[in-house]
């Protein structure tokens, strides 16, 4: 297997800590979040990663190096603008039939090999890795029609089947995307929608948390250990 982090984005809902270091670097624990990221990918047998970079790409770089300290070969695609979750795909070459995409400030104890197993199997040229969050409404709903309340509904929980921000692509998708242009995960899935082309789901109910903002930050740095004995023997 190999694997492509998106590490480009500014990290901007986590300033101001992010205004002195790119957000994969920030610290959970010990350890910056990408080189846990990169230390589960390689426990799943992953032994090549190419990091899509563009924000203090010199620091992100300066400090993993060709991988060879982390037990990985590491190879970097630079972007000169922001291209999206998907434009940097197109960018990069030689890249394998099928390969893991992924943010890389996520914290999880998703089984990489398992959700790449079962993408090949599926048949499907994309897998998204999905989780069932619930949102909670702070009012009470109502719902009108012609000026005329027809329901009512204190504090209602919606619940949602969301994008954890990790894929499986079959390097066929690529054709699909436009070269230098910004192009995200939306525009590609919108589009295989229409064209009815199959997009598999593989849904995971354990521990995820995107490191968005810095209440994110915090409850990454008290789960971390749990997080790391669950994915402790993988591989």
């Amino acid at each position: 297997m190999e694997a492509v982090i998106l590490a480009g984005g500014k990290g901007t809902r986590l300033r101001p800590y992010t205004t002195i270091l790119p957000k994969p670097l920030m610290p959970v624990g010990e350890r910056p979040i990408l080189e846990i990221v990169i230390g589960q990918l390689r426990a799943a047998g992953i032994g090549k990663i190419t990091m899509a970079v563009n924000h203090m790409a010199d620091i992100i770089m300066a400090f993993f190096g060709n991988g060879e300290k982390f037990g990985v070969e590491i190879t970097y695609s630079i972007e000169d603008k922001p291209l999206g979750t998907v434009g940097p795909l197109k960018e990069i070459r030689e890249l394998p039939e099928s390969f893991l995409v992924m943010n890389g400030d996520i914290l999880t104890d998703i089984d990489y090999a398992d959700l790449h197993g079962k993408h090949l199997s599926s048949g499907a040229d994309l897998t998204i890795a999905t989780y069932r969050r619930s949102s909670e409404i702070d009012f009470g709903v109502l719902e009108i029609e012609a000026g005329r309340l027809t329901a009512f509904r204190e504090k209602p929980v919606y619940h949602f089947n969301v994008s954890m921000g990790i894929y499986v692509f079959n390097r066929s998708l690529l054709t699909r995307v436009p070269a230098n242009q910004q192009f995200g995960i939306d525009n590609l899935v919108l589009g295989m929608l229409a064209d009815k082309h199959p997009v598999n789901t593989y849904p995971f109910s354990g521990y995820w948390l995107d490191i968005g903002r810095p209440d994110d930050f915090d409850q990454a740095n008290q789960d971390i250990a749990k997080v790391m004995a669950l994915t402790k023997g993988r591989g």
